[in-house]
């Protein structure tokens, strides 16, 4: 059996009504003429709902080493089963590029996933990688605005009414914004973002900007959003503070996320399973025994538990960790 090492993958493309062409920026390959919205990088999912993932499976292939031709599936069955034990890989990490608004939409809430066995929670993290002028992520909803004020505006019908009630904040290059099971969200037009997730499609729709764009408006979930909405504050975004250093960006129970910056170099304990992504110059994982695995920006490779090292980037570089769980890393936390 081959020993754990440092895997890379083909990139999954899932063409999108609302894409764009910018992922050929991060050395995705697309094809002529088609508008991609999503680059899923890291996954395993033994099914995807049509509206999410198309329908279908969708499992990660790995690109190098002994097990090149095989999936992230089998790799973790080999070194990792424990991280199965839900089915599947338990997060999936993806690039979007939004060259038109997303759906505002929510996610099931714990107390509804609780209730509801079919529904899944789904939490997921936006690091903004471009953003055009004007850019606009949406998230939560205004100060001072309750359910029965968004209800009415749901029930009026049209989007002017909930749109305006939903808050928005400028998309900025080098921002992470967390948005928890519940709160409301939509990425804006123009945006590109690395998101790290629980890898759930539950998804309630609550306004497809149909009319703005001329396309087919899709279903909405009014009831079930009703039930699943946080009607407070949304978290705030969080950036790395000037100069090189490692920044603890976001922790949450099924995920951590650092940001490493200039010359730093973070240890890999081999311990826990990370991923990795190059942001900006090239981002280095050196892997103890031997052989590196260098990724350039929009490069993503997954380290196993088992692999020891230390991952790296250039002067001037930047490069994103996201570690599965919220266990101790020995990285402190900077900024906020």
């Amino acid at each position: 059996m081959a020993e754990p090492y440092v895997l890379t993958f083909g990139p999954i493309l899932k063409e999108k009504v609302w894409g764009g062409r910018r992922l050929a920026g991060l050395g995705k390959a697309l094809a002529p003429g088609v508008m991609v919205g999503e680059s899923w990088e890291v996954a395993d999912l033994g099914s995807t709902s049509v509206g999410g993932g198309g329908g279908g499976e969708a499992r990660s292939v790995i690109s190098n080493g002994a097990l090149a031709g095989r999936t992230l599936h089998e790799a973790m069955g080999l070194w990792a089963p424990g991280l199965l034990a839900g089915g599947g890989f338990p997060r999936l990490v993806k690039f979007l590029d939004a060259r038109e608004h997303l759906s505002v939409q929510v996610h099931p809430s714990p107390a509804y996933a609780r209730a509801h066995a079919g529904a899944h929670l789904k939490t997921e993290c936006w690091y903004v990688m471009e953003a055009e002028p004007g850019g606009l992520i949406f998230k939560g909803v205004k100060p001072g605005v309750t359910r029965e004020r968004f209800e009415a505006a749901l029930r009026e019908g049209g989007g002017g009414g909930v749109v305006a009630l939903l808050d928005s904040v400028p998309a900025v290059v080098g921002e992470c914004h967390n948005l928890p099971s519940g709160t409301v969200h939509a990425l804006g037009a123009g945006v590109l973002v690395a998101e790290v997730q629980t890898p759930s499609d539950t998804t309630f729709r609550v306004y497809d900007w149909a009319a703005e764009y001329g396309r087919v408006g899709r279903g909405l979930h009014v009831e079930e959003a009703l039930a699943c909405i946080d009607f407070g504050p949304a978290e705030r975004a969080v950036r790395a503070p000037a100069g090189a250093g490692v920044t603890r960006l976001v922790t949450t129970e099924f995920y951590t996320v650092d940001e490493v910056v200039g010359m730093e170099r973070v240890g890999i304990a081999g311990d826990s399973c990370l991923v990795v992504v190059g942001v900006e110059g090239r981002t280095v994982i050196g892997q103890e025994g031997g052989g590196e695995t260098a990724l350039a920006r929009g490069g993503v490779a997954l380290v196993p538990p088992g692999v020891r090292g230390r991952v790296g980037v250039d002067s001037g570089g930047r490069g994103l960790i996201f570690r599965l769980g919220a266990g101790p890393t020995g990285v402190p936390r900077r900024g906020g």
